[in-house]
C-alpha cells in the first residue's frame, strides 16, 4: 500500500485517485483498530481479562457456539480462537457442551464465573458508550457510522477483497 498523507495523497487540489482513497481508507480503518484494541484492553484488564479473550467471551454469552462459529464472526482464524477458548476453559471461564448438530466440534459456553467478569466490565462499557455516542451527536449518528462500516465491508467483499480468514497467519505453519 503506498504511503498517504491526510488529505488521502492528494496533491494540489485534484480529487483523488481511486488508490489513494484506498489507501486512506485502510490507514483510517487500521488507526480505529488500534484504538479499539486498546480501548477493549483497558476495559478487559479490571476484570482480569485480554481484549481478544473478553471478545471471545462477549461471543457466547448469548448462545454457546463453536469456535469456527466465533471465528467467522469476528473474522479472525479458528486456531486463533481455539487458543482463546481453550485458555478461558482452563481458567474456569468457560466451558464446553455437546454440540447437537456436529458431534465433534463442541460448543462454547459462558460460566457463571465467565458472566460475572464480564458484567464487571460493563460498566465501563456502558459508561464510554455513552460518552461516544454524545462525541458523535447522539446514537442516530453512531448507528449511521456502524451502517457506513458494515457497507464497506460488504464492498470490499464485492470488489473481490478476501471474504475468507486463513487458518493460521502466513508463515506459522
Amino acid at each position: 500500500m503506498a504511503e498517504a498523507t491526510g488529505d488521502a495523497g492528494t496533491t494540489g487540489g485534484a480529487a483523488p485517485t481511486a488508490p489513494e482513497l484506498l489507501d486512506a481508507c485502510a490507514l483510517g480503518v487500521l488507526r480505529l483498530n488500534g484504538r479499539f484494541l486498546a480501548l477493549s484492553e483497558e476495559l478487559a484488564r479490571p476484570a482480569g481479562l485480554t481484549a481478544a479473550r473478553r471478545q471471545v467471551l462477549a461471543a457466547v454469552l448469548r448462545a454457546p457456539l463453536p469456535v469456527a462459529g466465533i471465528a467467522r464472526g469476528m473474522g479472525v482464524s479458528r486456531q486463533g480462537v481455539q487458543r482463546l477458548a481453550d485458555a478461558l476453559v482452563a481458567d474456569g471461564l468457560a466451558d464446553w457442551e455437546p454440540n447437537p448438530a456436529h458431534l465433534r466440534a463442541k460448543l462454547l459456553t459462558a460460566t457463571p464465573a465467565g458472566r460475572e467478569a464480564m458484567r464487571r466490565i460493563s460498566p465501563d462499557h456502558a459508561a464510554f458508550a455513552e460518552r461516544l455516542c454524545a462525541a458523535l451527536g447522539g446514537p442516530g449518528r453512531l448507528t449511521e457510522v456502524v451502517g457506513a462500516l458494515e457497507e464497506l465491508a460488504r464492498a470490499v467483499e464485492a470488489a473481490g477483497g478476501t471474504a475468507a480468514v486463513p487458518e493460521s497467519p502466513p508463515g506459522t505453519r
